[in-house]
């Protein structure tokens, strides 16, 4: 069960001594979330949906999290105006729902949730800071994230290390079940 396949240019991160790239930029390991993922072209719908919901300074604190980061291309597979309408001012809240639907309280790598998945027999649900539950698979090597809604995200870059816990990058926006 390697996790090869989830990571993109080849570099899993810790350990690794290379440099881990996400959206062609450096992730420094001793630099928060909120600190890295500005940096990450591929991540800048996501860099502003945290900036619009005031979740900039959550992802700076100590944490631990667990990020599951949906690309631009996730945002832009959503119907068209669901992104401008969730930055709308009045939809704070809402948009705030759907973004720590994303964040799990602890720092989980790929291997330990495949571990997780391998011992609760496919399957390993963890509860979001939202609230809702996401479902923990295995796709082949791939490691998959579904929703309460079914939708399901693929792990397209795994065991992005932070000082404040691990980013992986999704290919899905996740929905709380309502």
């Amino acid at each position: 069960m390697g996790t090869g396949s989830m990571a993109s240019g080849g570099s899993m991160g810790a350990g690794s001594g290379d440099m881990v790239e996400v959206g062609g930029a450096p992730m420094y390991a001793n630099m928060t979330i909120a600190e890295n993922a500005p940096n990450a072209s591929n991540l800048s719908t996501l860099v502003a949906a945290l900036q619009a919901a005031g979740l900039v300074e959550t992802l700076d604190g100590a944490g631990p999290f667990t990020v599951f980061a949906p690309d631009n291309a996730a945002f832009e597979a959503l119907p068209a105006g669901t992104v401008d309408t969730l930055l709308e001012p009045e939809n704070r809240e809402q948009l705030s729902a759907v973004l720590t639907y994303h964040v799990v309280p602890a720092a989980a790598t790929a291997e330990a949730a495949m571990q997780m998945i391998q011992d609760d027999g496919g399957t390993h649900e963890v509860t979001t800071v939202e609230g809702g539950t996401l479902t923990l698979a295995m796709d082949g090597d791939n490691l998959t994230v579904t929703d309460e809604q079914g939708n399901v995200a693929t792990v397209t870059q795994a065991d992005v290390m932070q000082s404040n816990g691990v980013v992986h990058v999704i290919d899905t926006v996740l929905m709380p079940a309502s």
